[in-house]
């Protein structure tokens, strides 16, 4: 894309998505399973059961961020597993690749310390899901970041999704959409991407994650943009 003429800068694309879940025929019915099936499922499967219910309609478990620490409370009973599952937050990771290690390894401890393996019943089983990003161009084309904070209350849940969590896979970066960009008006945004950087997207719903965008941008020194 060709840069503004007002800024010298290229505008910011606006973009929707959607998570196109898409069942592996594959379940787990007790620990040893899901340890089991952790060893091979696809990445797209771990990052659909720690992201996909942000953009899942419907209610999700607000105790539990993830699908396996939420099916291990609710289909085995098992709350000391749950909440260690629930404590694995995957923007503290490079890769879905070191989450897989991590979440084999509290389900071989919680395995060890187990005398008796829990399993679910007949109809509560963690099926394996994965999924495919489809990637939707809005049309709009924000220049200036003034712009861009005036635009955040009408963005949808697939935009924030897209620009705030799926970037941090898809960017070079591992960083969100907005930062990159701020980035390219050399330092004068700095102490917006500063703020940007402390937000943490993992324990907010994309709601608040909007709100905690608006707030870090809307909080920059002497407050222009």
């Amino acid at each position: 894309m060709e840069q503004s003429p007002t800024t010298g800068t290229t505008p910011f694309e606006l973009k929707d998505c959607a998570l196109i879940a898409i069942a592996l025929g594959r379940a787990a019915h007790n620990l040893r399973e899901l340890r089991d099936h952790l060893q091979t499922l696809p990445e797209g499967a771990i990052y659909y059961h720690f992201w996909g219910s942000r953009l899942r309609a419907g209610f999700d478990d607000p105790e539990y961020n993830n699908d396996f620490a939420s099916w291990a409370a609710h289909a085995l009973h098992d709350t000391r597993t749950a909440e260690k599952l629930a404590l694995v937050n995957p923007t503290d990771f490079q890769s879905m690749e070191q989450v897989r290690g991590k979440l084999l390894e509290i389900v071989e401890e919680c395995l060890y310390e187990k005398a008796f393996v829990q399993s679910a019943e007949p109809g509560k089983q963690l099926n394996f899901i994965t999924s495919q990003i489809v990637v939707l161009d809005t049309g709009r084309r924000i220049e200036t970041p003034a712009e861009l904070l005036n635009a955040l209350p009408t963005l949808s849940p697939g935009s924030v999704f897209y620009h705030l969590i799926d970037a941090r896979r898809r960017t070079p970066e591992k960083v969100d959409d907005f930062r990159v960009w701020l980035t390219s008006f050399d330092d004068q945004y700095a102490q917006a991407i500063d703020s940007l950087a402390g937000l943490d997207p993992y324990f907010s719903s994309l709601t608040e994650l909007r709100t905690q965008v608006e707030l870090a941008l809307g909080t920059l020194e002497g407050g222009a943009l």
